[in-house]
């Protein structure tokens, strides 16, 4: 690993250090639970769920220490290694397609809510990961079908807003659902953004939030992917009744369940980029953010990133970060940030200088191990020496793979955090 390397993957872990949600959580406990006390409440429910809910989950229970209540935190395998709650009952479930142990921890959280009155507090401790994590199936649907819609959508290269938008709509707890279990109970999210916009609606598919989107936006979604042969008959069925008004819709904007409903966003990607701006300006250079809101194919943003790195002064930092998707073509191993990276690598291919990082904030990329991928310009040259066609590898979303086999794997573990994705490039 060249020096830029290790300087782009310290400040990576530099940020991910200081947007620890543990820290977050449990400064912005604090109020909530002054709330809690000063209006009387005989009940404290905290529900955490997501992949940062056990991070979360501790800082509130920091925040807490001296107030009995019975929490529970569901989050993905592995991601609860090292926290040790006391006060919270831990699942750990299936994440990105959701498995019956979701299903199974989501019952238990939708029971206890339903247990919730004018006398309870509700606090909502939500991450990303949090739609995949929190399941359960509308009536007259499997867990498999749901698996199957998302899979699908995913494949097809359906941004977050879309997936969403189709979740809702197969869930009795999205789209605003959870708040109406949870109604009349004053009911407070504290929220980590994987979104970009940091939509409310959109996080965890917006479980306390007025939900915009209707029958007829899903089976729209369904269409533009042409997956109307492949979706499960059942869930074109459920979306076509509702669509007919014959089940109803999710919860609208000015319906009285969200009269005593409050949603905060404490992190977002916003903040972990403007976190890598200082890092890097402490570093003595100068910073150019790119996007705050990088979306679209990984494949083209590396092109576009390596466009802009290619035509920018010498002693840059350039910085962005959202969330890219993935149109799944080949039958290969990686994640958006290893197949932007590896896109980007391509594009630079012998150009010294020019060093680059993409990851995910919450150390996991796709299906894998790997929170993204480190790259300059001879990566693809050291690849083509080894005979290994980096194109080859591009074409059947198969980046893993080459990265494991040429070097350049970003390895964190699981951090704990879920602020979309970053990217940091050094021009030297």
């Amino acid at each position: 690993m060249t020096s830029d390397m290790k300087m782009l993957e310290n400040i990576f872990r530099s940020v991910i250090d200081k947007i620890n949600p543990e820290k977050l959580a449990q400064s912005h406990s604090k109020n909530l639970l002054q709330q809690f006390e000063q209006g009387g409440y005989r009940c404290l429910m905290p529900v955490a769920f997501g992949k940062a809910a056990c991070s979360m989950a501790k800082g509130f229970e920091n925040a807490a220490s001296g107030i009995g209540f019975e929490g529970i935190c569901l989050t993905k395998y592995g991601h609860a290694k090292n926290f040790d709650l006391k006060k919270f009952r831990v699942y750990e479930a299936g994440h990105p397609l959701p498995d019956q142990n979701g299903v199974a921890a989501t019952d238990h959280i939708i029971k206890r809510i339903k247990e919730a009155d004018e006398n309870t507090f509700v606090v909502l401790l939500i991450s990303g990961g949090g739609s995949a994590l929190l399941v359960s199936p509308a009536e007259g649907l499997t867990l498999q079908d749901k698996q199957a819609a998302s899979d699908l959508l995913m494949r097809a290269g359906a941004d977050i807003h879309e997936l969403n938008a189709v979740r809702k709509h197969l869930s009795s707890v999205k789209g605003g659902r959870l708040a109406q279990l949870a109604y009349p109970a004053k009911t407070v999210s504290l929220i980590l953004s994987d979104v970009i916009g940091n939509r409310l609606d959109t996080i965890a598919s917006g479980p306390a939030y007025p939900d915009a989107t209707t029958y007829n936006d899903a089976i729209s979604v369904i269409k533009k992917y042409d997956l109307n042969a492949k979706m499960p008959d059942r869930i074109l069925e459920i979306l076509q009744m509702g669509a007919d008004g014959l089940i109803p819709e999710t919860p609208k904007q000015g319906m009285r369940i969200f009269y005593n409903v409050e949603n905060i966003i404490i992190g977002s990607n916003r903040m972990a980029v403007d976190l890598a701006k200082k890092f890097v300006a402490d570093a003595g250079m100068k910073a150019d953010v790119f996007s705050y809101d990088l979306a679209g194919e990984a494949v083209e943003a590396g092109r576009m990133l390596a466009q802009r790195a290619r035509q920018t002064v010498k002693n840059t930092c350039i910085l962005s970060g959202g969330e890219t998707t993935v149109n799944v073509r080949g039958s290969g191993l990686g994640g958006r940030n290893m197949e932007l990276a590896l896109s980007f690598a391509i594009r630079i291919k012998g150009i010294p200088g020019i060093t680059m990082l993409s990851a995910g904030t919450d150390g996991t990329d796709g299906p894998t191990d790997a929170a993204g991928a480190i790259v300059d310009g001879n990566t693809v040259v050291n690849a083509e020496a080894a005979g290994i066609d980096a194109q080859a590898y591009l074409d059947n979303n198969d980046s893993y793979d080459f990265f494991k086999k040429t070097g350049g794997l970003l390895i964190t573990g699981p951090t704990g955090t879920n602020l979309m994705d970053m990217q940091i490039i050094v021009v030297k």
